[in-house]
């Protein structure tokens, strides 16, 4: 190998590495206080809250468990794909969009 093919070979291994980043850079950071959840342990409290009922509006990082009807919050945008867990209620889903373009959750185990 020549200095030539090395440099390009560096040059294509650093392109990879921020091709790899660059997904995590599309996920909004959420900051999540504690809202008062004391169903689970204290570490886990502040990725849920409860629910308010039709006129709570959620945000980008919230989903409704269909199980238990308990707001599932993420540190992270949740994204069609996204898998989560319901502490409360011990049921895995999947974050899926809806026709009008919200996320929902839908229960796989």
């Amino acid at each position: 190998m020549t200095t030539s093919d090395a440099s390009t070979s560096d040059a294509s291994t650093s392109d990879a590495s921020t091709s790899e980043t660059s997904p995590d850079d599309t996920h909004s950071r959420y900051e999540l206080d504690e809202t008062g959840f004391n169903e689970v342990p204290k570490k886990w409290r502040k990725f849920y809250r409860h629910w308010g009922g039709p006129t709570d509006k959620l945000a980008r990082n919230e989903v409704i468990c269909p199980v238990c009807k308990i707001v599932i919050r993420s540190a992270r945008e949740l994204q069609p794909g996204d898998k989560l867990y319901c502490m409360p209620c011990m049921s895995r889903m999947v974050v899926k969009e809806g026709p009008d373009g919200h996320l929902f959750a839908e229960v796989i185990f």
